[in-house]
């Protein structure tokens, strides 16, 4: 059982090991008599990320672990890293998290929910929380800090096709759920994000059978992630791929236009209202 770490440097055993990192961090930097900001311009981060980190709400990239560790004149937390990232992503999801950190476009399709990537943390907590896992709150930090790749200095174009059954499922209640819409809408304005909807009149499409994601990349192929129930599974066979696009070009061409989609995205938002 990884260790956590408190304010006065005491550990436990009731701890994950995002807990663990981050009371680390809060004790090296107290025993320097640093501030969260003097920490971050050190560690070339932000204030915001240094207390995400410290209270477990975000995973520590290996970048900022090692610039830590020059900033405290340590080896820790690029050791810690690992460790980590191990207990956070199984086996076999890192590759794909590690490829999604590299795409520069990726396509979704969600049918029952909205897509991770545009997930608010109350939604994703909902949703997570339906399996009544035991470290739900790092599952929810792993998720949140998969969007930082939209934050990054040159982020990937984002195409995202729901079925309009994700937003008649008002995952969490009504106010978790306007929230969602809201930052549905917020994405679609984005210049580098097209948020479409399949009207829930088009009873059957080409993603009726579950979601899937497309990465593209500056030289190499595309690569197809398909989600499981006990696990997803990422493919780089020609056929698989290929196949992939011709269902996501169908997609497209069932969905409503991204002015359309935002309209009915914010009928969902006046009904909950109402």
């Amino acid at each position: 059982m990884p260790m956590e770490t408190d304010d006065r440097g005491h550990t436990s055993e009731s701890g994950s090991m995002l807990q663990f990192f981050g009371g680390r961090l809060r004790k090296v930097r107290k025993d320097m008599g640093w501030s969260q900001e003097v920490t971050a311009l050190k560690a070339h981060s932000t204030n915001a990320m240094i207390s995400y980190i410290e209270n477990a709400k975000r995973i520590p990239t290996e970048q900022l672990a090692q610039d830590l560790d020059v900033a405290f004149e340590t080896d820790l937390f690029s050791e810690m890293h690992s460790l980590v990232l191990e207990y956070v992503y199984p086996d076999w999801f890192r590759p794909y998290a590690e490829l999604e950190c590299q795409a520069t476009a990726i396509r979704i399709f969600d049918s029952q929910l909205v897509s991770g990537l545009l997930q608010t943390e109350a939604y994703a907590r909902s949703v997570l929380a339906a399996r009544r896992p035991a470290q739900l709150d790092d599952l929810v930090a792993a998720r949140m800090t998969r969007q930082q790749v939209l934050e990054r200095e040159n982020p990937p174009r984002l195409w995202v096709v729901l079925d309009e059954m994700a937003l008649m499922r008002h995952i969490g209640g009504r106010d978790v759920m306007r929230e969602q819409l809201h930052r549905l809408l917020d994405a679609a304005r984005n210049p580098l994000c097209v948020v479409q909807i399949i009207p829930r009149q088009v009873a059957a499409h080409p993603g009726i059978e579950g979601p899937f994601t497309l990465l593209s990349f500056d030289g190499g192929g595309d690569v197809l992630y398909v989600d499981g129930f006990s696990q997803g599974r990422a493919a780089l066979s020609r056929e698989e791929v290929v196949d992939a696009r011709h269902a996501y070009d169908l997609l497209l061409g069932l969905a409503a236009s991204p002015d359309s989609s935002a309209e009915l995205i914010r009928a969902h938002i006046e009904e909950i209202e109402q």
